[in-house]
């Protein structure tokens, strides 16, 4: 009795492991907190960069 329970919470710790479903979209979701990240960090070292263009772009519409 001990021992057919043993096998069959072997037998289920076993095709847990071996279940890869959820493997892609944990993939997918680590590529895009990665992309996240850097887009952060790209945002901030251009900030001046970006806030020039923002307003040349701004004073371009405006000037319509």
């Amino acid at each position: 009795m001990a021992a057919e329970r043993l096998r069959s919470g072997l037998e289920r710790v076993r095709r847990g492991l071996a279940d890869e479903c959820g493997q892609g979209t944990t993939e997918y979701a680590i590529l895009v907190g990665v992309l996240v990240v850097i887009a952060i960090v790209a945002i901030i070292a251009f900030r001046d960069r970006v806030s020039s263009l923002w307003q040349a772009i701004a004073d371009g519409i405006n000037s319509l």
